[in-house]
């Protein structure tokens, strides 16, 4: 990922599912990929293993970003959230209306 110091605002950048790629991807709006949060699928549970986000774009909002509209999928989806990337796991902890997403052991 390339720095850019006219990143463009949070609003800008739109959030795409690429399953062949296994991840969330974070773009700009002439389709830069600046974030994305890497996933496996195994039947009904989401194991969420990375996130990352272009250090032009850090704090700009691109991670929670990427994180809401993965767990929107996964709640439409009907399916569980397992948390293995240490981001994910600490924005569901700080938005309590994800918490039921989360896979139950």
């Amino acid at each position: 990922m390339t720095s850019d110091s006219s990143a463009p605002s949070f609003s800008d950048v739109s959030i795409t599912d690429v399953p062949s790629r296994q991840r969330f991807e974070a773009r700009t709006p002439d389709g830069e990929v600046v974030g994305f949060a890497a996933y496996q699928r195994s039947g009904g549970l989401v194991t969420m293993t990375l996130t990352e986000v272009d250090a032009a774009h850090e704090g700009s909002g691109v991670g929670g970003k990427l994180a809401r509209v993965a767990l929107d999928q996964v709640r439409r989806e009907g399916l569980a959230v397992d948390p293995q990337c240490p981001f994910i796991a600490s924005w569901i902890e700080r938005h309590e209306d994800y918490q039921d997403v989360l896979a139950r052991t």
